[in-house]
């Protein structure tokens, strides 16, 4: 029988970086202490997802309980990925139930993947320089547009972009995950207003909705929009005009004032002054003699 041909499974390191780069949650496991017998020596990695893992500890129901451990986190209470740094202690023959009979800890680091889905309607000039100003940033972008043929080819090979053809503005806007930040920016007025128009009916389960435009067009848009039944504290949450760049009105300028608009907007996580594993607790852990 050969085996020549068959594939060689995928590193931990070429799983890390090809699952940060495409923002997909995901956890990785170090082990960082060793004493007595124990399957993998300190330094020996491995990473976990919802429903795969690359490289290993070892094997062995030791490994398993790191898998699970992960995934606890990955799932999260309510679904949400519980992400950060967290040490776990293993006896092999204890906890894990094997003969090794050696002692490790491990440090579990969670990713979430990640950190905002952007959405924007209107594959124009301004939506166009949008989508590749947010290439490098860690966020999973939709991009969406009525007409046929109209996403450039460099699109297809770009991370964590995903270009969807929307001719239905209700039935795009039904498809969005909840917490997205919508930025509408079409060819077509009437495009733009039945887009917001569906965007309040869901209203709180948009993190942001941003429209592009004037001071002008919004008050026609928001006298429409009232008479359609939406309420003023609806209304408030709709910016426009977004990315005010000032006296320059090109498309590049445009793009990037609406995405410096939207970074506070996404990035309002306080952090606490003192973050990861209390120093203590790690001392603890690598000087200790087991």
């Amino acid at each position: 029988m050969a085996h020549g041909n068959a594939p060689r499974p995928e590193s931990w390191h070429g799983a890390l970086h090809r699952l940060q780069r495409d923002g997909v949650p995901h956890a990785l496991a170090t082990q960082v202490t060793s004493a007595g017998s124990t399957p993998r020596e300190p330094g020996a990695r491995m990473v976990i997802t919802a429903d795969a893992v690359f490289d290993t500890l070892g094997g062995g129901t030791f490994e398993y309980q790191v898998i699970e451990a992960a995934r606890r986190r990955l799932a999260g209470p309510e679904g949400e990925v519980e992400t950060g740094i967290s040490l776990e202690a293993f006896s092999l023959g204890g906890r894990s139930g094997q003969c090794c009979g050696g002692f490790v800890n491990v440090l579990i680091e969670v990713f979430p993947g990640s950190a905002a889905t952007l959405a924007i309607f209107g594959a124009g000039h301004v939506g166009t320089e949008l989508v590749r100003l947010a290439a490098p940033l860690p966020w999973q972008v939709l991009w969406h547009d009525s007409r046929e043929g109209v996403f450039p080819d460099w699109a297809a090979s770009q991370p964590r972009l995903a270009c969807r053809r929307a001719p239905d503005p209700a039935a795009a806007v039904a498809a969005l995950p909840a917490g997205a930040h919508v930025l509408v920016l079409t060819h077509d007025h009437a495009e733009d207003r039945a887009l917001v128009d569906a965007l309040l009916g869901r209203n709180e389960e948009c993190a942001s909705l941003g429209l592009i435009g004037s001071k002008s067009k919004w008050a026609s848009f928001r006298s429409r929009l009232r008479e359609a039944g939406h309420a003023e504290a609806a209304l408030e949450r709709v910016r426009c005009p977004i990315g005010n760049s000032g006296s320059d009105k090109t498309p590049y300028a445009i793009a990037l004032a609406a995405l410096a608009e939207l970074l506070p907007l996404i990035d309002n996580t306080e952090r606490p002054d003192q973050r990861g594993l209390a120093p203590d607790d790690l001392r603890a852990v690598l000087t200790s003699e087991r």
